[in-house]
């Protein structure tokens, strides 16, 4: 026994061993290297073992330090930036997707070519040639694109690349790769892939890419990536809190006595919650019980200031296929940490005639911080203010503002067009109120015209606004509205005088000059008085430039 197992021994001595032995998937996607135990991975729809074989002569293989890597791109070195809509509920679709951002100045046009940006400097001046790769004069040079000759429109599995009119834009190839299976495909600078995880073990997943460029009869390697995602049994919950008047609500610091509006955000990218049944249940720790309701958006308000512990459950009746009565028969060499998740280990199964669903829940905990804060603000009066010396084109309002609430540290107001679309002025200024919030703000508005304002009044937990529409009536300065007054009693005794002769001429007789000179006389300022009398009253002669009325109005 003891000669069989040397002569054994030495024909596994003297049997020649390969130099270089063939790659597998595997070998060349990933980095990480895992024990036959870690590698019992469920099937993925449309995924194949990484232990088939790679096709090293076309798409070559070139290890991290190797000086070649540096020639594998024209100008710089391409990133692959891979992101994932993670994380995600167990059987779900999970989205990866991955973009490409070549050297500076570089980029694809619309024919899949790359291309130097116009105008774009990149240290080493303009080129004269616009590409940096026309794939499109090397299909027309090389027939790339017809079928006769298939030996390059392949995977590294030697499986063909899909028929499609576009795929002579499409000159990179993807290798995603992960759970030990890969999948593969065609795109210009992006690309993306689609998994169900129903049968993706729970937890955090590594997933990897590698992109490959076309180079005339095979292809070179330019970039890897990869990715961790996180499959979940629990429903993946966000709530949205907003307040009135709250001034920020990231900090989870609310005013009491102001509803708090809850939004919950469900994290279903793929939509598989869309046909399923979910209420929401509440309770917001301040003894007013629980609040169950199907409407992911409600509304609570704190009466008492204080800290309130949130606590949010969302539940999800999920359709899906019945177990059968019995297990079924596993796959050999179980292993149960790593079997498929879900609620129940047995493989589930469609029975006709029967409806059956999936449980599953969501919670969301927060902290929430009542405090006190500014209610309310209300404009209860507007006044012009009156200059002794009113300027020409400044106008000065007053407006009297009452708040109820906390009393306000700040006050500012945003003078903008009649529509509030557009801002003209920002004024903030601190402000000093006793136990009542009555205060008078003065603003001044450049011009007549109709004027949007908004006044708010702060502390250091609340904001309160309101809004008001101002009319501010235009005013000539004294200077011309004396120059108008002096031009309308001279055009007046100009018209009375000429009123005066003509009456004058038409009534005047004949008579010798020493009889008739003091009548005459007599007669015309007798008119003029009476028209004096008539155009200048003396009773209402008044100068309205005298008036003065200091003080707010």
């Amino acid at each position: 026994m003891e000669c069989l197992s040397c002569f054994l021994g030495f024909l596994l001595l003297a049997a020649p061993l390969p130099l270089d032995a063939a790659k597998r998937y595997q070998d060349v996607l990933t980095d990480e290297r895992t024990s036959d135990y870690m590698r019992k991975y469920s099937q993925l729809d449309g995924w194949s073992s990484d232990e088939n074989d790679w096709d090293e002569n076309l798409y070559p293989v070139w290890k991290r330090g190797d000086p070649r890597r540096k020639n594998c791109w024209k100008g710089g070195e391409v990133q692959a930036v891979l992101s994932s809509d993670s994380p995600v509920l167990v059987g779900s679709n999970i989205t990866f997707m991955v973009n490409l951002v070549f050297p500076r100045c570089q980029k694809e046009d619309a024919n899949g070519n790359i291309v130097y940006e116009k105008n774009c400097r990149n240290g080493t001046g303009p080129s004269a040639d616009p590409y940096v790769y026309n794939w499109t004069a090397w299909t027309e040079e090389d027939d790339w694109g017809n079928d006769t000759d298939q030996s390059y429109h392949m995977f590294p599995d030697r499986r063909p690349f899909p028929h499609h009119h576009r795929r002579r834009r499409w000159n990179f190839v993807y290798m995603f790769h992960t759970l030990g299976q890969y999948f593969q495909k065609l795109g210009r600078s992006s690309a993306s892939v689609s998994v169900n995880t129903a049968n993706v073990t729970l937890g955090p997943q590594l997933m990897e890419v590698t992109v490959y460029r076309r180079d005339r009869w095979k292809y070179m390697p330019i970039a890897k990536a990869k990715a961790v995602y996180v499959v979940t049994d629990q429903i993946v919950v966000f709530v949205n809190m907003s307040q009135k008047n709250n001034r920020n609500s990231s900090d989870e610091t609310f005013l009491r006595d102001i509803p708090i509006v809850f939004n919950v955000i469900i994290h279903d990218p793929s939509h598989f919650l869309n046909e399923s049944a979910i209420d929401y249940k509440w309770n917001f720790g301040d003894n007013t019980g629980l609040f169950v309701s199907n409407n992911r958006t409600l509304n609570h308000t704190y009466v008492l200031n204080g800290t309130f512990p949130l606590n949010l459950t969302v539940h999800a009746v999920v359709p899906g296929p019945c177990p059968s009565p019995s297990p079924s028969p596993r796959p050999p060499e179980p292993t149960p940490s790593l079997s498929p998740a879900g609620d129940s280990p047995l493989e589930l199964r469609e029975i006709p005639g029967e409806d059956c669903h999936i449980n599953r829940y969501g919670y969301f905990k927060a902290i929430i911080t009542v405090v006190e804060g500014i209610l309310e603000v209300n404009i209860i009066e507007m006044t012009e203010v009156l200059m002794p010396v009113p300027q020409p084109d400044n106008s000065l309002m007053d407006f009297v503002v009452t708040c109820q609430g906390t009393t306000p540290t700040e006050v500012c107001t945003i003078i903008s067009d009649p529509t509030c679309q557009i801002a003209q002025d920002t004024v903030c200024s601190p402000v000093d109120v006793g136990d009542t919030c009555l205060l008078t703000v003065r603003r001044a508005f450049n011009g007549s015209g109709t004027y949007c304002m908004n006044l708010t009044l702060a502390d250091d937990a609340s904001l309160a606004l309101t809004s008001t529409l101002v009319s501010v009536l235009g005013r000539r300065s004294p200077l011309r509205m004396a120059n108008g007054v002096l031009v309308s009693i001279g055009c007046l005794a100009l018209f009375v005088t000429v009123i005066a002769l003509l009456v004058y001429r038409k009534h005047k007789k004949y008579k010798p000059i020493e009889s008739s000179t003091g009548i005459e006389g007599k007669g015309l300022n007798v008119f003029l008085e009476h028209a004096k009398v008539k155009f200048f009253p003396r009773s209402r002669e008044k100068d309205p430039l005298l008036k003065n009325q200091p003080g707010i109005l």
